[in-house]
């Protein structure tokens, strides 16, 4: 996962919305509206429908969610439904309930029933680009025990520390260094391994989260992208045209998607970073174009890490990249790129992963880093979605993405996250009929 950094403005007076790079800070002040809260029954141990809340809920209730017949909007208390109402007040555009989607939630589809029972869209007036549309509410927070080692972002949302780093001096490992590393990295892959096992059509984005997390806090580690400049889940999850850092939410899978699985997590004072692009669905693995653009992002990843070891420049990573993508009819997002991760989470270098970049250094023993290259079926533009993290295709084609963390050795590579004999997934050759050149094959 990668986001650029922002600036906390005066924490005593601003309200943090869910942001990256377009971070936005609403003061309380502004909100305008004197907002307040309907007393109703409420269900023993229900939680607080806050953000940043693990409360169990009150009787309080949001007014215009009544109105509305939005069942479930339950706060712990008057101040948390303020602190919450720039991001709990989208639900209102609904124009009384048109946007709301009734659902069954008596499968296993659903981690929340009680959320699942009426889902609506958030943004019912954004021009969607693509096929995926945003699915509310969002499940509340989940905790991580206190006994877990936590970041610095975990409690006020800021990288504080990452943000003081200096952008030219990067850090070589000592040998206790690299091992915390491994071990880092084999859990990221078996969290990752564990929650690709758990996706299948009709199952939620918002359960993946679910699995993903307490399979994190299973091992006593803290899923990095949690509260990480205000991210609100432990895991990315990016279907079709979404480009990257989608928000896992009540969206049901279907048969022919394609989804990417992000997964970092700390543990041990270190930071690991994998993630991969699965087939959802039989459909999927039948589709020429998803197989073309899936297995050639893999195949570039690949291709890129055989050249690691050191005195590699780390502009060269980029030429590799950008060229097999061509050779298959692709293009580059080249907004995204890999980065340095060890006691941080993204400290530098940058790494590019397009032709003709000017990224400066070369690969040195007891570096540790990622590569992560999106390809995309038609063009490289991108926009936000107004939650102001889904990154999506302009054009509504959709992307794939891999990403492996990596130890420079003294005569080449290790692969920290490499996939294991068992793991879900994996290659599939590259039907004969689909665009670009290919031979069939299946390569890595």
């Amino acid at each position: 996962m990668y986001s650029v950094l922002v600036l906390q403005p005066d924490k005593d007076i601003s309200q943090n919305f869910i942001s990256n790079n377009r971070s936005s800070y609403i003061p309380l002040h502004l909100i305008g509206a004197q907002v307040s809260i309907v007393a109703t029954m409420s269900d023993s141990g229900r939680q607080c429908s806050g953000t940043d809340c693990n409360n169990e809920a009150g009787t309080l209730q949001c007014p215009t969610c009544l109105k509305l017949g939005v069942q479930g909007s339950y706060f712990c208390n008057q101040d948390c439904f303020k602190r919450n109402w720039t991001t709990h007040k989208v639900m209102h555009k609904t124009q009384n309930g048109s946007h709301i989607i009734q659902v069954d939630c008596t499968s296993d589809s659903f981690s929340n029933c009680d959320i699942a029972s009426q889902v609506y869209d958030p943004f019912p007036a954004y021009p969607y680009t693509g096929s995926v549309r945003a699915v509310y509410p969002l499940s509340p927070r989940r905790p991580v025990p206190k006994t877990i080692n936590h970041p610095d972002w975990a409690v006020t949302g800021i990288p504080k520390r990452e943000m003081r780093l200096s952008r030219s001096k990067w850090d070589l490992l000592d040998a206790k260094g690299q091992e915390a590393m491994r071990k880092v990295c084999r859990l990221a892959r078996e969290v990752l391994d564990i929650t690709a096992a758990a996706m299948k059509p009709g199952v939620t984005t918002d359960y993946l989260d679910e699995i993903c997390h307490n399979a994190c806090v299973e091992r006593e580690s803290y899923p990095s992208p949690l509260n990480y400049n205000h991210f609100p889940k432990s895991l990315c999850t990016s279907p079709n045209e979404v480009v990257c850092h989608g928000i896992p939410d009540q969206r049901v899978l279907l048969d022919g998607d394609i989804l990417n699985l992000d997964i970092s997590l700390y543990h041990g004072g270190y930071h690991a970073d994998v993630n991969e692009t699965y087939y959802v669905g039989d459909k999927a693995k039948a589709d020429p174009d998803s197989i073309r653009l899936i297995e050639t992002t893999r195949e570039a990843l690949d291709m890129a890490i055989e050249i690691i070891k050191p005195g590699v420049p780390i502009r060269e990573f980029g030429k590799i990249i950008e060229k097999h993508a061509a050779s298959r009819g692709l293009v580059v997002i080249k907004t995204w790129g890999g980065h340095g991760i060890n006691s941080e989470f993204h400290p530098p270098p940058w790494i590019p992963h397009y032709a003709k970049n000017k990224a400066v250094g070369t690969c040195k023993p007891g570096m540790t880093f990622t590569i992560e290259p999106i390809l995309a079926l038609g063009g490289n533009r991108e926009v936000y979605w107004p939650d102001d993290w889904t990154n999506v295709t302009v054009d509504g084609k959709r992307t794939a993405q891999f990403e492996h963390t990596m130890l420079v050795t003294e005569t080449g590579v290790e692969v920290l996250t490499a996939r294991m004999e068992n793991s879900p997934g994996g290659p599939i050759p590259i039907p004969e009929d689909a665009n670009g050149d290919t031979n069939g094959k299946v390569n890595g």
